[in-house]
């Protein structure tokens, strides 16, 4: 048994061999080729003298690296200086984290890289390939006179179009006077872009500078316009970079919320809470902050807003109001300045309804565009369970397109535009209903109500359209009058028409002729002699030398549109046209035509006849 065994076992290795040898690669050389000699090794080398110098590496060929040992042990370190004004663990401790990062100075130095921050030059909004006015015209500027101008605007015009002027001055790219920090500049553009309303505009303009060039005043410029916009979390950058730099309370606040909005709502909420325990603002205001805090991250909390025991309104509460979604108590909003109307006609969170009552103001200040107001009552038409007066106004304006009849056309437009008990409420009406105007027929049998829709035309400046109707207009009557100032071609006007004019104007002070002849004048449509012997004749004063003249004068000689345009808004300052002088009106206009600006002067100038 154990003999089969054996004989299996060789057979099986006998096997395995034959296989790896098979499977083993076969050399093709002959013999003795596959088998190179041995390399000789090398000789050893004589051993060299200890002091005997490294030998140079031979080139191309590979080194030893040898690591020196040291010569002896390391001198014992020195005391360790600290900072003088170092302070305590315990003060590091109880310091919030804006003041570890001044004291660590670990604040970020810039928010923008390298490659992609902007010079301080052309800043702005629109460019004038856009429609902006030339950037170089503030270069050689005085300083003094334009700090002058516009720190002097309190930004209420009395002109629509006035108004549209000095916003595209302001929001044109514009390089900085010679001598005037570039901040300071834009900081005094932004500041009276909020002035007048135009909180878009002012957080356009000031995001059009990066934040690590922000001045004190551009700060502040920013922060009013982000809160016009209800965009609190707009000036979070700002705080991120400038941190502790401020102190008052409305800037603590901030930071709490931007914390919030950061990821650390934890920290935010606690803030707020130490802030309304210390008083740092009204607690209407605290909640307020609470609530639109509470809106990010993981700490929200029911905050419940109570306005009992608030009697007033101020600009930061109703923009946190609208910002969280709450509209504020009817009796809070009565008798407030314009400034509110303008921030609820643009406030996206506001009622479509609260919106409409506010743009009634906001349209005829020049906030607004027509097309505008139409898109307005367009989203408050596509509604689906719109009612009350406001949804009827939108099935009217829809009318005054859509209606068969032009008499149909015409009755819509003219309820739109209500009585003559509120001027400024029809003016704005008329800007909604502008392009409905410009629908209708030049007609004959429309030549009684042609000075109204001549003017709402003329309100979105549709001077194209109105000239249509000149066949049609009375001389003397209102609509000749607009359309002797709104005339691109231009023209000379008739005295005999201007006195028929006079004859049936019902002004305070027969004011619409006073601002007729000095329009006219000043577009060059009625003789020097002839319009200073009307204004003898109708008692007003059409040409008085002042400092404020003779700037804008001089700055029209030099066809200088941007300063022109600053001027202008100095001298229409107001709340009604009954502010606007004839002497005013005459220097405007004839300053902004012979700066190049003739289609905004004839504008202005129809606008007063239409207004005054």
């Amino acid at each position: 048994m154990r003999r089969p065994l054996l004989l299996a076992g060789a057979a099986l290795a006998l096997t395995s061999a034959l296989v790896a040898a098979q499977d083993a690669p076969e050399s093709l050389l002959p013999p003795g080729f596959d088998r190179p000699a041995p390399k000789p090794r090398p000789a050893a080398a004589p051993a060299a003298p200890a002091d005997a110098a490294p030998a140079a590496a031979a080139p191309g060929g590979p080194s030893a690296v040898v690591q020196p040992l040291p010569a002896g042990p390391a001198a014992p370190a020195g005391p360790v200086t600290l900072p003088a004004n170092l302070p305590s663990l315990e003060q590091l401790e109880a310091m919030s984290p804006e003041d570890l990062d001044k004291v660590l100075d670990l604040r970020p130095k810039d928010d923008i890289p390298p490659a992609a921050r902007r010079a301080m030059t052309r800043v702005g909004v629109i460019d004038q390939g856009e429609g902006g006015l030339p950037f170089w015209t503030m270069g050689k500027q005085d300083p003094g006179l334009v700090r002058a101008v516009l720190q002097g605007n309190s930004g209420k015009l009395v002109s629509r179009w006035g108004h549209i002027v000095l916003r595209r001055a302001l929001a044109s790219r514009l390089d900085a006077p010679a001598g005037m920090n570039p901040a300071e500049f834009a900081a005094m553009r932004a500041a009276l872009l909020v002035r007048m309303g135009e909180g878009d505009g002012a957080r356009a303009l000031v995001q059009d500078v990066d934040t690590a060039n922000f001045s004190p005043e551009l700060t502040q410029a920013a922060l009013d316009a982000y809160v016009q916009t209800g965009d609190f979390t707009g000036i979070c950058p700002v705080i991120a970079l400038q941190g502790a730099a401020r102190k008052d309370k409305p800037w603590q606040v901030l930071q709490a919320v931007c914390a919030g909005f950061g990821g650390d709502s934890s920290r935010s909420m606690a803030s707020l809470d130490r802030l309304t325990y210390y008083g740092a603002m009204p607690r209407i205001d605290m909640l307020l902050a609470q609530k639109y805090a509470g809106a990010a991250g993981k700490a929200r909390r029911a905050v419940t807003i109570e306005w009992d025991k608030v009697s007033d309104m101020t600009p930061w509460r109703y923009a946190m109001t609208t910002a969280v979604g709450l509209q504020p108590p009817a009796a809070l909003m009565k008798d407030l300045p314009p400034d509110y109307a303008f921030q609820a006609a643009l406030a996206p969170a506001l009622a479509l309804d609260a919106r409409a009552a506010a743009a009634d103001k906001a349209a005829a200040c020049g906030v607004l565009s027509s097309a505008a107001m139409v898109d307005l009552y367009g989203q408050i038409f596509d509604e689906d369970d719109a009612n009350g007066e406001w949804a009827q106004r939108a099935v009217k304006l829809r009318n005054a397109y859509t209606a068969g009849a032009v008499a149909d056309r015409l009755a819509a437009i003219q309820d739109l535009w209500g009585d003559e008990s509120d001027p400024v409420r029809r003016y704005s009406r008329q800007v909604l209903t502008a392009y409905a105007a410009a629908r209708l027929p030049a007609s004959a049998d429309l030549a009684d109500e042609a000075g109204p829709l001549i003017a709402a035309m003329l309100s979105a400046g549709l001077d194209g359209n109105a000239m249509r109707w000149a066949s049609v207009v009375k001389p003397g009557s209102e609509g000749w009058a607009l359309l002797a100032l709104a005339n691109p071609l231009g023209g000379a006007a008739d005295e005999g028409a201007i006195d028929d004019f006079h004859g049936s104007d019902n002004s305070k002070d027969t004011r619409k002729t006073a601002f007729l002849v000095a329009g006219l004048a000043a577009l060059g449509r009625l003789p020097a002699a002839t319009a200073n012997d009307l204004a003898s004749k109708y008692n007003f004063q059409l040409d008085h030398g002042s400092r404020w003249s003779q700037a804008i004068d001089k700055a029209a000689e030099h066809g200088n549109p941007t300063l022109v345009a600053l001027l202008a808004g100095l001298g229409m300052q107001g709340d009604s046209w009954a502010r606007m002088t004839p002497r005013n009106l005459y220097h405007i206009v004839g300053a902004l035509n012979r700066a190049g600006m003739g289609a905004e002067a004839r504008m202005i100038a129809a606008e007063a006849v239409a207004r005054g």
